[in-house]
């Protein structure tokens, strides 16, 4: 079997769950074929998990005639979703829970968290986390939350009320928050407080990080760079806000006449490829993200965790890393846009 051969079987195996699942669904076509291939190219090995949330899901699952199970009460067990917090960069730390990611930037005049996970976890994993790696949950100064959703928002109500942080979303998303303030199953949201606006930066001591509107996964997304350091060398971090379709499985919480499916790829895949020009013309060297799976966060930890003084920083990929799994994210948001009517 030739290179050539190879490279098309191997593509045609990663790429099959994708293709199946839009032929069975009647919609599999050319053009998003095209871009499903140019995304699984720029996926790779390191961007496979995040290639499979979007490409793989690009079509609504079938309906299930099954009741809805019962809501359990209370929260789920701890060991369900307990994670140990880690130090991941000289100033950049992991403090989530094993599928949802809450950062800690350390500065020389306090703490900026990215995103609060769940309100069950937060003491858990955000404060008790801190005190485990040495630092003080007192000093956190402000809580970016990417976007309004319960699985990064829950927690900001507690550091907050508790620590007196500062909380920050954009306009849509504190909007999209006070939507929810009725529904007694959603996670608390916190008081409004700072508005995020696109390209605003925020400072804290020694550290500037820069918060980019980035509307797709909810309409007031925010995307943010983040300056750390690796035994003393510069990096710059992307954190994309907002990765999943959610409009696919969930339409009633986002399809509306005005808004149907097209719009929400559309307005995906500006954001994206801005977001990704924005990166690259930043030389942003490294990926994370706010589910542990995308960013290969399951993984990399315990490549940290064993990590010798000559190896490089398994979080540091590069900066054509950073623009393959931008490409990733928007050829599948174009796939998308294909299939639509």
């Amino acid at each position: 079997m030739n290179d050539v051969v190879r490279t098309l079987v191997a593509l045609g195996l990663a790429i099959g769950g994708g293709s199946a699942m839009l032929a069975a669904q009647g919609q599999g076509n050319a053009a998003a074929q095209v871009h499903i291939e140019a995304a699984r190219k720029a996926a790779g090995t390191e961007h496979l998990a995040v290639f499979e949330r979007t490409c793989n899901a690009l079509t609504p699952p079938p309906r299930s005639t099954a009741p809805a199970a019962p809501r359990p009460s209370g929260p789920p067990a701890r060991d369900s979703w307990y994670a140990e917090p880690a130090k991941v960069f000289d100033n950049l730390y992991f403090l989530g829970q094993s599928e949802y990611s809450s950062w800690a930037v350390t500065t020389s005049q306090g703490i900026i968290i990215i995103d609060a996970i769940y309100d069950y976890s937060v003491e858990a994993e955000v404060v008790d986390g801190m005190k485990k790696l040495g630092l003080d949950p007192a000093q956190i100064k402000y809580v970016i939350v990417s976007h309004g959703h319960g699985d990064h928002s829950g927690g900001a109500k507690f550091l907050q009320d508790r620590f007196g942080a500062r909380v920050i979303l954009s306009a849509e998303d504190w909007d999209l928050l006070d939507k929810s303030r009725n529904n007694p199953n959603a996670q608390p949201a916190p008081r409004r407080d700072m508005v995020a606006t696109d390209g605003m930066k925020l400072t804290l001591g020694d550290t500037t990080l820069t918060m980019y509107i980035t509307p797709g996964h909810t309409l007031g997304t925010i995307s943010t760079l983040i300056p750390v350091k690796d035994k003393g060398q510069t990096h710059l971090a992307a954190a994309w806000g907002g990765t999943a379709f959610n409009w696919v499985a969930g339409p009633a919480a986002y399809i509306t006449p005005e808004r149907p499916s097209k719009f929400w790829f559309d307005t995906y895949i500006t954001s994206a490829e801005r977001f990704r020009n924005i990166a690259s013309a930043a030389g942003a060297d490294i990926i994370i993200a706010n589910h542990t799976n995308f960013d290969g966060t399951k993984t990399k930890l315990p490549a940290l965790a064993k990590r010798t003084g000559s190896q490089k920083n398994p979080y540091v990929i590069g900066k054509e890393g950073v623009l393959q799994y931008m490409t990733v994210v928007d050829e599948c948001a174009k796939a998308g846009l294909a299939l639509q009517p």
